[in-house]
């Protein structure tokens, strides 16, 4: 039988601004920027949840729900620190882990009970040393399953353990809301309350070939999750399998529409620098260069380009998303938006031929050390020259998760 846990860490972006500067406690703060920008909540105290503040909230909404709020841009390179920090300590307690995003993880604790004793036990364990480690508070939820215990820990917020008992998982899930499942988003709990299923007792009770002729394959994985099973998706994978992530992508939101080109350039370098960045610490190279682009007025368009092999180098990724954005930009139209998306991933680098010489060699070693730069002080610490005028304020929002994060619907 298995045993699973998955650790939230509690309020993670606030409580690490908490650690830097312990005046905050106690207070509603804000991280994602400052109340009057465009963009959204990234992390909100509890205090500030009292208002209604909620992560993906735009924060011109949240400043007026709360306007004596401490907005803060964050600092993401702090966070991932810390992030790191609570892996390590994880990996002492299992070999079985997955970092489900920068804040959340999943551990198969089964045939850990010689070491740290009963589940309910271990969690206790893993508690302490997260917050011996860290000087921050989590939340553990336990069950046979990553999806209940993942609702469970949900449940145990904050700075709580809940164990969830083998064989009492469908009764413990009934009487929640249907939105509590994973991959439940507002459209589909729409759709389910217009057939009258609004806790998720009402959903294990519905025929699995009515949710499959309603559904699809999704009805299925539903009927199954209604249950306390894992079922769909990424659910469907072992914890520590290994599996990285699919994409990686950055995107940035001006704080005013622009078409100033020199603007617009050398922000997709600075975004190219961060996704690349990202690939490099994965080990990864990547095939597909793909630019999203959003107007004034919100129309948004993406197009992908190909490259001729697979790679880990800046100025390849650069110089394909530079291309896409010059034959799709019709100036002056102002734009919102920006990203830049990588995917089609290898681990393999291309043996060297004509067109690959030392040069790349060369590269990949300067990258390697900015890179190392930027881990000790930051993103900002080191740019290419054409990123300098579209340098920008990093939204802690941008930062994608860590690989392996369930879908949303």
């Amino acid at each position: 039988m298995k045993t699973i846990f998955h650790l939230d860490m509690d309020a993670f972006f606030v409580s690490v601004e908490e650690l830097l500067d312990p005046s905050l406690k106690g207070k509603p703060v804000i991280v994602g920027g400052q109340g009057h920008e465009r963009g959204v909540v990234s992390a909100a105290s509890y205090e500030a949840r009292k208002f209604g503040i909620h992560s993906a909230m735009p924060l011109r909404t949240a400043s007026q729900l709360c306007p004596h709020a401490i907005f803060l841009d964050g600092h993401m390179h702090l966070y991932r620190e810390y992030s790191d920090k609570v892996e390590a300590v994880l990996r002492d307690f299992s070999p079985l882990v997955d970092m489900a995003s920068i804040d959340e993880a999943y551990l198969d604790m089964t045939g850990s009970e010689r070491l740290f004793g009963p589940p309910l036990a271990a969690a206790h364990k893993l508690h302490q040393a997260i917050s011996r480690s860290t000087g921050l508070d989590c939340s553990i939820g336990i069950s046979r399953s990553r999806l209940v215990s993942k609702i469970a820990s949900d449940q145990a917020k904050r700075n709580g353990i809940l164990w969830v008992l083998p064989g009492t998982e469908a009764n413990w899930l009934a009487p929640l809301l249907v939105k509590r499942i994973p991959g439940v988003g507002k459209v589909t709990e729409k759709q389910l309350a217009a057939i009258g299923i609004k806790r998720i007792g009402d959903l294990a009770r519905l025929d699995e070939r009515f949710l499959l002729d309603r559904f699809g394959k999704w009805g299925l994985a539903l009927a199954g999750k209604a249950r306390g099973q894992d079922a769909g998706g990424w659910f469907d994978q072992e914890i520590g399998s290994g599996q990285g992530p699919k994409s990686i992508s950055h995107e940035h939101t001006f704080p005013e529409d622009s078409a100033d080109p020199q603007l617009l350039e050398s922000t997709l370098i600075h975004l190219c620098e961060k996704v690349m960045k990202r690939l490099r610490s994965h080990a990864l190279l990547a095939r597909t260069a793909q630019l999203k682009l959003r107007f004034d007025g919100f129309e948004t368009i993406t197009r992908a380009r190909s490259l001729p092999e697979h790679t880990d180098i800046d100025r390849d990724i650069i110089t394909a998303i530079l291309a896409l954005f010059r034959e799709n930009w019709p100036p002056p139209r102002k734009v919102r938006l920006l990203g830049v998306h990588v995917s089609h991933f290898s681990t393999t680098i291309p043996q060297p031929n004509l067109l690959t010489t030392a040069e790349d060699g060369k590269w990949r070693s300067a990258l390697r050390a900015a890179d190392r730069l930027k881990d000790k002080f930051g993103d900002s610490a080191l740019h290419l020259g054409g990123a300098l005028p579209g340098r920008y304020k990093d939204r802690v929002h941008e930062a994608a998760p860590k690989p392996n994060k369930p879908p949303s619907s």
